[in-house]
């Protein structure tokens, strides 16, 4: 693993002909979720098999927090007081209007982020699967609805629907992108439901999903790693 700032980020580059990035393979651009560390989905390399030479970068977000839980960042910041009561309510955790602040901020970084990685690696945007967990899953959304960057696929775990008003009308626009999206029945951040309603307004919009639910909560499992190796064997060159 190399460490490296592309544009204004931090990124754990792996895989390659050198295990840090090196040679002309395609690239794999997973973003982490709240509260997590940057390196936190780095060990999912290892448990992937895509094609040959494969690349992988893992961007650490810019902001950190205090969670006494050792190193936290975010993309953006979320209310914790709010989501802390609303699960003691047992209430539906419905963010499908919401824009929430920081969110064109950190966009932007991912996109500066994306064009220094095209550039220094030099991979072009049609062999790059961009993808996330959680709030990383709800930024590589953005970033693909929002700009016109050719992408290879895109893995969506354990996301959610935000900015339904703005993120609809531009799902057209990515139609035929292959969509890798899992989420478990029995989350208690993110609702299956709402999961199921992003499905069902991104096939709607002609975007390839395949949904994988699972049994579980807010997780990675092995059957979305599974979902997601298929995803890079089938879209990387």
């Amino acid at each position: 693993m190399r460490d490296a700032v592309f544009g204004s980020l931090k990124v754990r580059l792996c895989g390659g002909s050198d295990r840090e990035g090196g040679g002309t393979g395609p690239l794999v651009v997973l973003l982490h979720g709240f509260g997590a560390p940057g390196t936190d989905l780095v060990p999912l390399y290892r448990e992937l098999r895509p094609p040959e030479g494969t690349r992988f970068a893992f961007p650490e977000a810019p902001l950190e927090l205090d969670l006494g839980v050792g190193e936290s960042r975010a993309w953006w910041l979320i209310d914790m007081l709010k989501l802390e009561a609303a699960l003691v309510r047992g209430e539906l955790r419905d963010l499908t209007r919401d824009v929430p602040e920081g969110l064109a901020e950190a966009r932007a970084l991912v996109t500066e982020m994306l064009d220094a990685l095209e550039r220094e690696l030099g991979v072009d945007g049609s062999r790059i699967v961009l993808g996330g967990f959680s709030q990383g899953a709800m930024l590589a959304l953005d970033v693909a609805l929002r700009t016109g960057r050719p992408l290879a696929g895109l893995a969506l775990m354990s996301g959610t629907l935000l900015a339904e008003d703005e993120w609809l009308p531009l799902m057209p626009k990515r139609a035929g992108l292959p969509v890798l999206q899992s989420h478990g029945r029995m989350d208690p951040l993110l609702p299956f439901s709402i999961a199921e309603r992003l499905r069902d307004e991104l096939t709607k919009a002609g975007l390839a999903v395949k949904f994988i639910p699972f049994n579980g909560g807010h997780e990675i499992p092995g059957g979305a790693l599974d979902g997601l190796d298929e995803l890079l064997r089938t879209t990387l060159r």
